[in-house]
């Protein structure tokens, strides 16, 4: 996936090369007559609409608040197995994990995921249906996370340079939800895929 990633920017820096080489060829004069045509509010759309400015909001209202992965939890006296269980059947790679307690209002103590379950369960040869969610998770305190604000592509470099692949989303209010690297790199792709589309009138005139 990192590969992948990395791949992706590279693909990027191409396609965007090959456009300024288009742009460079065309005479001086059609070149000048063109920017001085679209400078002043199509240039602006392009940036507005732009990938760059695609944030962790939008990729939770595109999963909807019932989607599954969005706001799954275990608690931290769940078993390891139980918690394995639940992420097996919702296909999800992670669950928030809560602390006990009673209301609407939850407390987060941490984070479990697939990585947790195979290097602290599997590799160390323990039992996940005697050993609490509480004992591997990743905690609170060491939890990376973004808000809804956040750039897609700074959580995207933040998942990247951390190795992780999942991403609790924070609001002074608490959790509002998760993103996975996977939803990221649909999310740049999709954006991506329009910002050419978008370059490409540009290019053409359709602007």
């Amino acid at each position: 996936m990192q590969g992948g990633i990395q791949a992706f920017f590279s693909h990027n820096n191409v396609i965007k090369s090959a456009v300024l080489r288009h742009l460079r060829v065309a005479p001086p004069a059609a070149l000048s007559l063109m920017f001085a045509r679209h400078e002043s509010t199509h240039a602006t759309r392009m940036e507005e609409h732009g990938f760059e400015s695609t944030t962790i909001s939008d990729i939770l209202q595109d999963k909807g608040k019932t989607a599954d992965g969005s706001w799954l939890w275990c608690t931290v006296d769940d078993t390891v197995y139980d918690a394995v269980k639940s992420m097996t059947q919702h296909n999800v790679g992670a669950l928030v994990v809560v602390k006990p307690g009673t209301g609407e209002h939850k407390s987060i103590a941490g984070i479990i995921t697939e990585r947790d379950y195979l290097r602290k369960i599997i590799v160390q040869g323990r039992s996940s249906k005697s050993t609490k969610v509480g004992d591997i998770m990743t905690e609170e305190n060491k939890l990376i996370t973004v808000t809804p604000d956040t750039k897609v592509l700074k959580a995207m470099q933040l998942m990247t340079d951390n190795r992780i692949r999942h991403i609790p989303v924070i609001t002074e209010g608490g959790m509002i939800g998760m993103v996975s690297i996977g939803d990221v790199v649909r999310a740049v792709v999709s954006e991506h895929r329009d910002e050419l589309n978008r370059l490409n009138a540009f290019i053409q005139g359709g602007y």
